[in-house]
């Protein structure tokens, strides 16, 4: 359990559902309105009325009678078709709504909605970025006042390439590996300005620069010479894995359930665990402050970190419990194996939460496009 002071797609979300427009009193006089005036009509009058009356309808929620619940997460529509489709069935009057987003563009999107929140529920993202959201006030209490998001899962990083050209022989073992002139414009990063794992990626780069030197110059210089072998910034995962599957690009810094989804759909690509060891995501979940819905966002909550459905994630989705209290013999294999032969870097989350803004702020304005200069 995670606590408030202690503690992922693009430019824009994609949904496969997409969230219906809020409804709200002026909206329903519109619906009234447009009936009187069909009265007394001709009748090609009243049939463009009658459209705009269904289109009016539909919006208002006539349809169906279910009670939306709208979820922001930047997990991806196999694990979030996954929990909308056991939730409903748990819920049968709950219709669930995702949008897929990275975990920054999520905050961002939740601090924009203060006023008037269009989400019930953040699933998914470093505990750091909600640490921050915490702290500006945009996440509701779980458990009296001190808690404000749960740990789902634990995402580690990696390092993933294409094995069609890259064999596992050949394949980066560190992170300094990546800098390897013949990486040279062969690196795909996902455009690191909307994405928790690529913060994640970039503070333990600025950390161990502090650790080493007591600045983070050492660590602005990394990201430089990885900005000069990079060929693309891209704005979402599915594009970038795609563009890796096509060779676009060879390797590429990712998180481990993306990259294991990918192969389970027949895609010949390969991963390793750096050496040095990587970060590993504390993902966290949480009820947005002022949803309309808070008792059933709280019940989407417990339900994504139930015992059950951390085993059917695992199973299905490729998602590190962070439960530690399941049965070993519950979990597939390749979990253990994970745990087996994993090392976590050191991170320190809170002084990621505190500085992680300003850093990627720098890198953006000072890093970003710079790498090859005077090359």
């Amino acid at each position: 359990m995670s606590r408030s002071g202690h503690g992922g797609r693009g430019a824009r979300a994609h949904s496969e559902r997409p969230v219906r427009p809020t409804v709200g009193p002026s909206d329903r006089r519109a619906v009234g309105r447009q009936v009187r005036r069909c009265v007394g009509t001709p009748v090609r009058r009243l049939l463009r009325a009658s459209v705009r009356l269904c289109v009016c309808a539909l919006a208002v929620g006539c349809g169906g009678g279910k009670t939306p619940l709208v979820v922001y997460s930047p997990h991806g529509r196999d694990l979030l078709t996954l929990m909308e489709r056991r939730f409903e069935a748990a819920h049968p009057d709950v219709d669930v709504r995702w949008l897929d987003m990275g975990s920054q563009e999520a905050l961002d999107r939740v601090r924009s909605e203060r006023a008037n929140p269009q989400a019930d529920v953040w699933f998914g993202g470093p505990a750091s970025l909600f640490a921050t959201a915490a702290r500006d006030s945009l996440l509701a209490p779980l458990a009296g006042d001190s808690v404000f998001w749960l740990s789902v899962y634990r995402t580690p990083a990696v390092i993933a390439y294409n094995r069609a050209v890259v064999p596992d022989s050949a394949a980066p073992r560190d992170w300094d590996d990546v800098l390897a002139p013949r990486w040279r414009d062969r690196i795909l990063i996902r455009d690191p300005m909307a994405s928790g794992t690529m913060r994640a990626i970039w503070g333990m780069v600025f950390e161990r620069s502090l650790a080493a030197t007591g600045d983070t110059a050492q660590g602005a210089r990394w990201l430089r010479r990885l900005d000069g072998q990079t060929r693309e910034y891209v704005q979402n995962p599915a594009l970038m894995t795609e563009k890796l599957v096509r060779q676009e690009g060879w390797i590429t810094l990712w998180d481990l359930p993306d990259v294991q989804i990918t192969i389970r759909r027949g895609q010949d690509l390969g991963y390793v665990f750096p050496a040095s060891g990587t970060p590993v995501i504390d993902d966290a979940v949480a009820v947005v402050r002022g949803t309309r819905h808070a008792e059933l966002a709280r019940a989407y909550v417990e339900f994504v970190r139930s015992p059950a459905m951390q085993i059917l994630a695992a199973r299905e989705a490729y998602r590190l419990p962070a439960r530690t209290d399941l049965p070993a013999d519950s979990l597939p294999a390749w979990v253990r194996q994970v745990d087996a032969t994993m090392k976590a870097a050191p991170m320190d989350w809170e002084q990621l939460d505190r500085n992680g803004a300003a850093w990627m702020a720098y890198w953006d304005r000072h890093i970003r496009g710079t790498g090859r200069a005077g090359t």
